[in-house]
């Protein structure tokens, strides 16, 4: 039987600036969450990208002396370079300069739009932030401002098109009610129904050629460019061949998840739900929202200097370490802080002290004592439960998406194994009683080929590390390693020992 597929995207980041904290965590959350599902057999494809349109990059590029597409494509490297930097598995990534690839999707789907009578062509005048590159109606706004940028809108008037949105605003309700179309965690799904109940407008689709010149064409009117509703939200579908109705296509869309920031839920949840209702394309199954990063409990910015780069943090401490922290720190869907002095208590509590010596200490007693005979069925009952109690705990998490909590119950075993040495004092029994001796470390052993396993989806590089100390192959065999004792009598000899991760000198 072939393999269930799971679709699962990123939203795509503006490339005005480079990568913050609140990248970070959405691409480390999203990576993870496709990681699981990879390892539990299913079929995953993994979308992230760039999103490069727009007057700001347009004006940037000119003050720089630059073409638009040569700055998009040297921030896009950035973007790309992330992927090795923090450990990202991605299957794709999708610029929207792409003109062969993205440009005609969005044309394919605006047809779509204009033949279900949703296009509409006005003149406008409303209120638009040229920070977000939206207009906006007033009651977003927050005492007359951006509640993004705190600053008023301008005032603009142009013709534009227009897309009829407020058709579907009923639909949509009732779509998120009922979890046809989940939106995870419920707090969100729960603020965006209340959003709903004064109902959605028609959105503003193009802008005129001469105040945005760098854009997709809209079909048939070569003085607009297509707004970024119908260019960067398209991202989704133009990656895998929309344009041209791929098998690629055919086989991943409707996207399995979105994995997208708190303050574009509007624009996942209300206005690609519209397009795509109106364009006659199925429906993603499933949004996921994740909310923002103080440092050291204070809004980041420019102003106050207090950002955080997440690329200095993932080389100053190891891509595993800013993962961790990422993960462990901040639950899924909630807002969360970076803080300096934790991010070092975390690491090495955590990193260094528990799994990092669990590991070296298993592993010294083994070699130093000429154990090669690993058998994992005799005896044992004590570790069986309870590395069976951690994978229900931790598959229940991870199907829920509480990645918090499914990280929380591994570092509950590792405690576990921790605490089963000092107890127990392998090193002493091996004199007193050998074959208990010899007992309690091959079912430590076993122990920690379990977490070797439960924490690939979290930090990859520290399982790849810790399998070839145990003398296991890096990639994980799920099918032929499930179950306790699984690779008792085909499992002989250990690997090199190595620190995994230093502590950290505060």
């Amino acid at each position: 039987m072939p393999s269930k597929k799971f679709y699962i995207t990123t939203a795509i980041a503006y490339v005005n600036a480079p990568p913050h904290m609140g990248h970070a965590l959405e691409f480390v959350q999203t990576d993870t969450i496709a990681r699981y599902k990879r390892m539990t057999g299913q079929d995953v494809y993994f979308l992230t990208g760039t999103d490069e349109h727009g007057v700001k990059i347009y004006s940037t590029a000119k003050k720089a002396g630059k073409e638009p597409q040569q700055l998009v494509d040297e921030n896009a490297a950035i973007y790309k370079s992330l992927k090795d930097i923090m450990d990202l598995s991605y299957d794709d990534f999708i610029q929207t300069t792409d003109k062969k690839r993205h440009w005609p999707a969005c044309q394919k789907l605006w047809k779509a739009l204009e033949k279900s009578g949703d296009i509409y062509e006005k003149e406008y005048e409303g209120l638009y932030c040229e920070g977000c590159e939206a207009f906006m109606a007033v009651r977003d706004l927050v005492d007359g401002n951006c509640p993004v940028h705190l600053k008023p809108p301008a005032i603009v008037k142009e013709k534009n098109y227009f897309f009829r949105l407020s058709k579907y605003s009923e639909k949509i309700r009732e779509l998120i009610e009922t979890d046809q179309l989940r939106i995870i965690p419920s707090e969100r799904k729960n603020e965006f129904l209340n959003v709903l109940k004064e109902g959605l407008y028609d959105v503003s689709f193009s802008r005129p050629r001469e105040v945005l010149p760098w854009g997709v064409d809209v079909p048939g009117d070569p003085g607009q460019v297509m707004y970024v509703w119908c260019d960067a939200l398209t991202n989704y579908i133009s990656a895998i061949g929309y344009g041209e109705n791929s098998a690629l296509f055919k086989k991943y869309w409707p996207a399995d998840m979105h994995v997208i920031g708190k303050d574009i839920v509007r624009f996942h949840a209300g206005i690609w739900i519209g397009m795509l209702l109106s364009a006659g394309v199925p429906l993603p199954r499933s949004i996921l929202v994740h909310g923002f990063i103080t440092h050291n409990g204070a809004k980041m910015s420019k102003t106050l200097g207090n950002g955080v780069d997440p690329v200095e943090i993932a080389r100053k401490y190891g891509k595993d370490a800013l993962r961790y922290y990422l993960l462990r720190e901040i639950p899924v869907g909630r807002d969360g802080d970076y803080s300096d002095t934790l991010f070092v208590e975390r690491y090495n509590s955590d990193l260094a002290n528990n799994l990092g010596n669990l590991l070296n200490r298993v592993h010294t007693l083994v070699t130093r004592n000429g154990i090669t005979d690993f058998d994992f069925k005799k005896g044992g009952e004590v570790f069986k439960t309870k590395v069976d109690d951690t994978w229900r705990k931790y598959g229940a998490d991870m199907e829920e998406y509480n990645l918090h909590e499914a990280i929380f119950h591994v570092w509950r075993l590792i405690d576990f194994a921790n605490r089963i040495i000092d107890e127990t004092k392998p090193w002493s029994l091996l004199k007193t009683d050998p074959q208990e001796g010899r007992g309690v470390l091959c079912h430590l052993l076993e122990v920690l080929r379990h977490v070797s396993i439960l924490i690939s989806p979290f930090i990859p590089t520290a399982s790849i590390k810790m399998r070839q100390q145990l003398g296991l192959p890096p990639e994980i065999d799920t099918k032929n390693e499930q179950g306790w004792g699984a690779l008792a009598g085909k499992w002989k000899k250990l690997g090199e020992a190595s620190i995994i991760f230093p502590r950290v000198e505060t």
